[in-house]
Order: C-alpha cells, then sequence, then structure tokens
C-alpha cells in the first residue's frame, strides 16, 4: 500500500561505486528483508510480493528475482534480447557458485551480521561477491523467484554493449582474486577464426536464405560477429583490469 510507504533519497558522495552507494541504503534500513533494484530498471507489479515469499522458509537467506528485457528496436537491443542477457538464469548456474545479481535480489538482514556488506571500493563483480560470501560462509541458501520480474532495457549502441561485455572482464579478474576462482577463460586466435568460417560458410548463407522467405530478421544475420565483439571486449577486460587494494574491504552493519 503507497500510503505505508515512505520514500527517502540517499546520496553516497564519498566512493564512486554503486555497490558504496547500496550500503548506504542498507544502513538506512529498518526492516528485515532488503531489497535491491536498479534506477534503469522497471519492476512489474507483484514484483516485491513475490520476491520477498521464499523467505518463509527460515533456511533462505537470499532470494533473486528474474530480469527481463524491455522492448528493444535497435539490432543489438534484439541481439541482447535473443541471448537473454541479463537473466538471472545465466549467474544462477554460473560454475563456480551461483548468484544474483542487484538489479533484482533481495536479502536477509540478520544474514549481513555475518558476512558484512558490499565491497564498497569494488567497481564490478560485487553482485557475485556479495552472494558467495553468503552462500560459501553460511548456511543459508539462494532461491530463485522467477514471478518477481522487473525488466531492464538493454544496449542499443556498440559503445554501450562493448563497455558492458569489458566490465564483465573485469569482474572475471576481480573475482579470480578475491575468491580464487579461474574465469579468464579466452578463446584462442584460432577460435575466432573458426567460428568466422563457420558463419560464413554455414550460418550466414543459411540466415540469408531463411531472410529471403521472410523467416530471418537482420539478427539473425549478424548475431555470431556481434557475439564475438563481446567476447573480445571481455577478454581486453580480463587483460586490463586491477583490482584496487581497497577493493578488499568489506564494509559492516
Amino acid at each position: 500500500h503507497l500510503d505505508r510507504i515512505t520514500i527517502r533519497h540517499l546520496t553516497e558522495n564519498q566512493i564512486q561505486s554503486s555497490y558504496a552507494a547500496r550500503n548506504q541504503g542498507i544502513r538506512a534500513s529498518t526492516g528485515e528483508i532488503i531489497a535491491f533494484t536498479d534506477a534503469d530498471c522497471r519492476p512489474e507489479t507483484q514484483w516485491l510480493e513475490n520476491l520477498v515469499k521464499p523467505f518463509a522458509d527460515s533456511n533462505i537467506g537470499i532470494v533473486a528475482g528474474e530480469i527481463l528485457a524491455l522492448p528493444g528496436n535497435t539490432l543489438l537491443e534484439k541481439h541482447s534480447a535473443r541471448e537473454n542477457t541479463l537473466s538471472q538464469k545465466h549467474t544462477l548456474a554460473h560454475p563456480f557458485c551461483a548468484y544474483g545479481q542487484t538489479a533484482n535480489l533481495a536479502v536477509r538482514r540478520q544474514v549481513l551480521a555475518q558476512v558484512g556488506l558490499f565491497r564498497p571500493y569494488l567497481t564490478s563483480g560485487g553482485d557475485a561477491d556479495f552472494c558467495w560470501r553468503i552462500l560459501r560462509q553460511t548456511s543459508y541458501k539462494l532461491d530463485f523467484a522467477e514471478s518477481a520480474i522487473v525488466r531492464h532495457r538493454h544496449r542499443s549502441t556498440i559503445k554501450q554493449l562493448q563497455s558492458q561485455w569489458y566490465r564483465y572482464g573485469e569482474s572475471n579478474k576481480y573475482l579470480h582474486e578475491l575468491h580464487g576462482v579461474d574465469l579468464m577463460r579466452e578463446f584462442t586466435p584460432g577460435e575466432y577464426l573458426y567460428r568466422l568460417a563457420r558463419w560464413l560458410l554455414k550460418e550466414l548463407p543459411i540466415a540469408a536464405a531463411k531472410s529471403a522467405s521472410g523467416r530471418s530478421q537482420l539478427v539473425d544475420l549478424l548475431h555470431t560477429p556481434i557475439g564475438l565483439l563481446n567476447v573480445r571486449s571481455r577478454a581486453i577486460g580480463q587483460r586490463q583490469a586491477k583490482l584496487p587494494l581497497a577493493a578488499w574491504e568489506i564494509d559492516q552493519l
């Protein structure tokens, strides 16, 4: 009920980090359950109600809701939507340890007394680090509330998309150093050439034939090269990332 909700605007102006800003919100909160979303997300009706339901089980410490795309018209938005780039199903299936993205996440407050808050000086990968500390240092479990949906707009320009994947690469490097997990596989030049040759000789002719009969779109024709550009940007991010010494710090309640 809106008449029971008090909205306060808080500002973090000391540390330029979304995780430091989230810590501000956590400290200002008083509830047992703390929910997160982002300024560029649009929660659907019943989002919050569905997100907190799994906490009825006292073993659940974190709940991730689903992230779906807002309708997009550009080629790159359609490509990311086709890949379900932001879906929590990708991060929940992470080979090292499941995690949820803070665009749609809730946590039990008492968990934070055990593991701390976000690392305020971390600029990428903080979502995974936060969830991994909870799941690996406590007995709490993570649940997926698929009906708790927020919608997010995908990147619409090459610059925005490559920046997104560059940050994915930075995240891999930071998490490698913080948790000792090797996430930084890169394509070899031979793999790039193989993927391009397969696209030119097999995928492109098939997609072109479907396009001629109205059964395919431009995004189908360019699916592979866009994906390879993303993989390249991620690799560059992995190579260039340098974890700040201060990023080892964990804020406390």
